[in-house]
Order: structure tokens, then sequence, then C-alpha cells
């Protein structure tokens, strides 16, 4: 009965979609991330098919220390984040650090008004 913040949403015309989320929480081992897949078509997405696409974008370390230190809920998450770097992530650690770049969030705003991040990703089809 729960989702874990998981959605679907179809993209608009140009290829577009807006998601609002939060700041996902540290666990231990991991760096902070978000998941995405891209599937084909609802049905594909809704139906158990296969993803075009399956990916992970790092949240920047300015934003985990802030929302981690300043905003409720993070208790736990600060002293795991801080025992944490990309560079040790089973995941991100295999990668250059211009890969890294990439796939780490540009992220704007604050704890009060928000955050904003936009993600251009390309699907070779």
């Amino acid at each position: 009965n729960e989702s874990y913040l998981r959605g679907v949403q179809v993209t608009n015309a140009s290829g577009q979609v807006t998601f609002t989320t939060i700041v996902p929480g540290c666990y231990e081992g991991r760096y902070p991330h978000i998941h995405f897949e891209v599937f084909s078509s609802t049905a594909t997405a809704t139906n158990g098919g296969y993803a075009l696409l399956t990916s992970q974008m790092a949240i920047p370390s300015a934003v985990c220390t802030d929302v981690y230190t300043n905003a409720s809920g993070y208790s736990s998450s600060l002293a795991r984040f801080n025992r944490t770097s990309i560079s040790s992530d089973g995941i991100f650690g295999d990668n250059s650090a211009a890969q890294i770049e990439q796939q780490t969030l540009t992220m704007s705003g604050d704890i009060t008004n928000g955050y904003t991040a936009t993600v251009l990703v390309g699907v070779a089809r």
C-alpha cells in the first residue's frame, strides 16, 4: 500500500514532463539520488514492460547538506550523508568526474521556497 514516491506521467508534445517530489533521504551506502525510467508508452510503463532507459540523478551535495541539516524529517539522513560520498557510491563511483557531473542535478532554490531542477535526457531509438 505504499508507492515510495513512484509515479507515471506522460510527456507533452515537446517531450517534457514535470514532477513534484521531495529531496530523498540518504540511506546507508548510497549517495542521495532520484531514479527514473523512460518507457515507449503508458501501457508499457503500467503493464511491466521494459524501459527504454533506466537511470538515476544525484542530488547536489550543498542541497543535501542544507535539507538534512535544516528541514524536519531528515535527522537520520545527515549522519548517513556525512559517511557517504559520490565517489564511494557503488553506482556513481564507477564513473569519471565528467560522467558524475552529467548525472548530478543542477538545482536552485531553498528549503522555504522549494528547489527546482531541470534535466535534459536523451533517448536513442
